[in-house]
């Protein structure tokens, strides 16, 4: 019998926690609570939630570091550093930097996380942090973005990595990356080797613990059911509505303006062109799976030679995620705005920041989101487990963010063919 896929599993995980969390709720008074053997329903809803979250952050600094290292020392010794890939990976910085600003724009527009004039972590049951935590996090300022690049560079990287630091663990295994990749192939191949393989392993140990990611997802959504009804709806499906606006604002105007401007070609023409690898990135949520689709396409519909799309999109699938830095971003200001913080340019900017990294850092990972938005809540001092709220519509928007970041990776290989000064079949002076 043929197994259910994931996202089905996932899927069927949420409508029944929303049935389970309802019916608990609905049976949930002053003077009594629902129990099983005595102990509280919501009790073990939140336990199996927490452990699912508990493991998913056991696995960050490992996997942020081994893929990191692993990065940025296969784009440093490829051999392809020079103009074809300094113009792929400025491009690739650019757009990603472009659709985080995108994000940040709509979440501070719509304020998804203020429901009737009031911060909405009530109705999302979110347990509020420690009162001098906030008035910390509060009194940031433009003068505390100094305080992001102090942080990028930790007197002590294992106790930087013991306390989730995560923003001088990226910076550090940039340049150990970045450095390995200039030894002699005598010590750099053992060294690369070491990296890759706990690359691998974390891979696998992250792709064992989304096996149980249907629990997980179960316990944490009915939690939040089961404590606030359908109140956390409403607010949620603003947060959603406001990603899928971000990501069609990016998709449909920043990336083809792009393609217009700066690669000379007719964006909707290539939008058309690319659409079967959009709906295979639509319908797998996998950047990765998709990459067949996406040369193939890119190289007999757009017209990209293979020397320039062989390199440019497999280095997309790896550090190109538009889309998933977009939701990085959105997610963290929307927790941030549900727990009532004060956003000030210095926590905007340090969401900003750290989501561009993490972008590339984790962008490979299955639920690589997950993984990055806990790391910016981290940073910001906010509590990790915040992220089970956003798990009600994840689904359908991990499916749209990889949507474009296929296209943000089909949009680099056409503009940078471009300007290696290759004639494609989209090209304005075709038309």
């Amino acid at each position: 019998m043929r197994k259910l896929a994931l996202h089905w599993q996932i899927l069927i995980a949420i409508g029944l926690a929303v049935t389970v969390g309802y019916l608990v709720n609905l049976n949930t008074t002053d003077d009594f609570v629902p129990n099983i053997l005595g102990v509280d329903v919501i009790a073990i809803l939140s336990y199996i939630g927490k452990l699912f979250l508990n493991a998913l952050k056991m696995i960050i600094v490992p996997l942020v570091t081994s893929s990191i290292i692993v990065g940025v020392a296969g784009i440093g010794s490829g051999g392809k550093i020079g103009a074809l890939g300094g113009k792929t990976l400025l491009f690739y910085v650019s757009t990603t930097l472009a659709a985080i600003l995108v994000g940040l724009l709509v979440i501070n527009v719509v304020n998804p996380g203020i429901a009737d004039g009031k911060p909405a972590g009530e109705l999302l049951a979110l347990e509020a942090p420690p009162a001098d935590l906030m008035e910390t996090i509060s009194d940031k300022d433009a003068s505390d973005v100094a305080e992001v690049f102090l942080r990028m560079v930790p007197e002590n990287i294992f106790k930087a990595a013991a306390e989730g630091q995560m923003l001088g663990l990226i910076f550090f295994a940039i340049l150990f990356g970045f450095f390995m990749s200039h030894l002699t192939h005598q010590f750099a191949e053992p060294l690369f080797n070491f990296w890759n393989g706990v690359f691998h392993v974390m891979m696998s140990m992250t792709e064992w613990i989304m096996k149980f990611a249907p629990i997980g997802v179960f316990g944490l959504v009915a939690k939040v059911v089961a404590e606030t009804g359908f109140d956390a709806g409403k607010p949620l499906a603003y947060f959603a509505l406001s990603v899928l606006a971000a990501l069609a604002i990016h998709a449909l105007i920043t990336l083809p303006l792009l393609l217009r401007y700066v690669g000379k070609v007719r964006p909707y023409l290539t939008l058309s062109k690319m659409s079967p690898a959009l709906l295979t990135a639509f319908s797998t949520a996998s950047s990765s799976a998709t990459l067949p689709v996406t040369m193939d396409k890119i190289e007999d519909e757009v017209g990209v030679s293979n020397e320039v799309s062989s390199f440019v999109l497999p280095l997309g699938a790896t550090v190109n995620m538009n889309g998933t830095a977009l939701y990085e971003c959105a997610a963290a200001m929307f927790i941030a705005q549900a727990y009532g913080m004060d956003l000030t340019f210095g926590t905007q900017f340090t969401i900003v920041a750290i989501a561009l990294m993490t972008s590339i850092g984790v962008a490979g990972v299955p639920s690589a989101s997950l993984v990055a938005i806990a790391i910016i809540l981290a940073a910001i001092g906010l509590p990790v487990e915040a992220i089970g709220v956003l798990l009600v519509f994840d689904r359908i928007l991990d499916m749209a963010r990889t949507s474009v970041n296929i296209w943000g990776d089909a949009s680099c290989a056409t503009i940078v063919a471009r300007l290696q000064g290759e004639k494609t079949k989209v090209g304005i002076e075709e038309s």
